[in-house]
């Protein structure tokens, strides 16, 4: 396929489709481009020479696949938009699986970049990079307030306990990729159970809420939050800690896990749970637990990437390096609950 025509999106159906659905939205013929940096579903950008939109939809020759995550993410970003939490305007969601191969939703394209590692966050400076995070900070405090009854998404997930399935689900995923041994894991899961904090009152939850899943604008100000497939109803404060725990030096140069931790001027994780507390209201007293708990995660999810690695499933740089980050992530996760 030419670079105008990425494979998984159909271009001349893609036009069908919007010229029956959206008359009048499309004025030219239309050209895509993959866009890099998607770890799941695959997302691109479409032009007719004037406007611009994105198309998002999952990955290629998956069975499992299914309009599940489409529609969820369709379903919250269009709830969002008329709030004060920054998203795409979506323009439609297609489940008929003849026009693309898969489930798929279209929205507007946001100008704006997604900083994904400390190099790419240098050159702002540290005062912009500063006011950047904080920034992420306080459009997590804007989205934790959404009333969701308010805007559509009562019945969006399961609130009555979250955490308990949470925990149970990684602990799942980690026994189905589990082929070594992985000191310290075992305990880190269990502590984690033993201790299971009550959670507050339930909100929408991003599930990924990191700076490289927002787009940034020339003013430092979000544009727009991205990569909504893992949200849900639940505790916000699992938010939190995946952001404090992305907030932490891994201490690792090299590592093929990046973070923007170490750019000059990042705000400790300390001062982004204070400025969340301040401005939400809430009780931020646990969040060690909720930052051990993404440290676990993450733990999980690489180790299910080094699985499928030494099953041969997985080609690419820097995946031979995976495995030796998860007793990193085992430690620092140990570490943050004694000192919680």
């Amino acid at each position: 396929m030419s670079p105008d025509h990425p494979p998984g999106l159909d271009l001349d159906r893609l036009r069908g489709l919007l010229d029956r659905e959206r008359p009048g939205l499309v004025r030219g013929p239309l050209t895509g481009r993959l866009i890099e940096g998607g770890r799941s579903n695959l997302t691109y950008a479409v032009s007719d020479g004037v406007s611009r939109w994105v198309v998002r939809r999952p990955p290629l020759g998956h069975v499992l696949a299914t309009a599940h995550d489409m529609r969820r993410e369709h379903r919250v970003m269009s709830a969002l938009h008329p709030t004060g939490v920054p998203v795409p305007r979506t323009v439609l969601l297609c489940e008929d699986e003849e026009v693309l191969g898969a489930p798929f939703y279209v929205m507007d394209f946001v100008e704006g970049t997604p900083y994904r590692t400390a190099d790419q966050l240098a050159p702002l400076g540290p005062e912009r990079t500063r006011d950047v995070v904080l920034n992420l900070v306080d459009t997590l405090v804007e989205l934790h307030a959404v009333d969701p009854a308010a805007v559509g998404l009562a019945g969006f997930g399961r609130p009555d306990g979250f955490l308990d399935r949470q925990l149970r689900r990684w602990a799942k995923q980690l026994d189905a990729s589990r082929n070594r041994d992985l000191p310290g894991i075992d305990e880190l899961h269990a502590t984690l159970g033993r201790e299971l904090p009550r959670s507050p009152a339930p909100a929408v939850v991003h599930g990924d809420y990191r700076l490289d899943n927002v787009l940034i604008g020339d003013d430092d100000r979000i544009r727009a939050v991205l990569d909504w497939e893992m949200s849900t109803l639940g505790d916000p404060l699992t938010d939190l800690g995946l952001l404090v725990m992305y907030s932490r030096p891994l201490g690792m140069p090299d590592s093929p896990v990046s973070t923007t931790a170490e750019a000059p001027g990042h705000p400790a994780p300390r001062e982004l749970v204070e400025r969340y507390a301040a401005r939400s209201g809430r009780d931020v007293s646990g969040v060690s637990w909720y930052t051990a708990f993404a440290w676990f995660k993450l733990a999980v999810i690489l180790e299910g990437i080094h699985y499928r690695y030494t099953l041969g499933q997985t080609v690419g740089r820097g995946f031979d390096r995976i495995g030796d980050l998860v007793p990193v992530f085992i430690e620092h996760g140990l570490t943050t609950l004694q000192e919680g």
